[in-house]
């Protein structure tokens, strides 16, 4: 038997500082099968730090012409684009023509490889904007949450401060391309 989707019921906190956004969304959050634990919580984080009206998960791994996280306009053009993982720059650049702004939100190890892989002499779109969060501190978030998930998320002057109720983080993402965690 195929296993099926591990769900995980997300209440957040949301303070984007910089972009005078405050929220306390509430949210499932579907683990594909193949989804390790660290790229789904990614998401997550990509949902809070991208909070706006409107902002849904895409369908899934599974679904190739989808983005991870997106917003659409009334008439279904996407408006906002986010991709989690370490996707093809073709593939944003590509995604880049049809939305508003795209973000990617890279994490893993050996980063270093797959950023001189893809964006060496890469020429950004002015709408793309990528930000690589370190791996340790997406294993030790990884390591402390469980299937309901209560997240404290503040993002003030490039610095990420994440809090679970039991443990704080504080990391600053770095900044590849654009101004993932800042104005639009």
């Amino acid at each position: 038997m195929a296993r099926g989707a591990t769900l995980y019921r997300a209440k957040l906190e949301i303070s984007l500082i910089d972009r005078s956004i405050y929220a306390e969304p509430t949210v499932s959050l579907a683990q594909h099968p193949s989804e390790t634990l660290e790229r789904a919580l990614v998401r997550l984080l990509a949902f809070a730090l991208c909070y706006e009206e409107g902002l849904e998960f895409g369908r899934g791994v599974s679904a190739t012409d989808e983005p991870d996280l997106w917003s659409r306009e009334g008439d279904g053009r996407p408006r906002q684009w986010v991709e989690v993982g370490q996707p093809d720059a073709k593939r944003l650049v590509k995604a880049s023509r049809h939305a508003e702004r795209v973000t990617l939100f890279t994490f893993g190890e050996n980063l270093w490889r797959y950023r001189k892989a893809q964006f060496e002499d890469f020429e950004a779109p002015p709408n793309l904007s990528i930000a690589a969060f370190d791996a340790t501190f997406i294993t030790r978030l990884a390591a402390s949450t469980g299937r309901q998930i209560r997240w404290s998320v503040t993002m003030s002057e490039g610095v990420l401060f994440l809090g679970t109720g039991e443990e704080t983080f504080e990391t600053p993402p770095e900044v590849w391309f654009g101004s993932p965690l800042g104005p639009a």
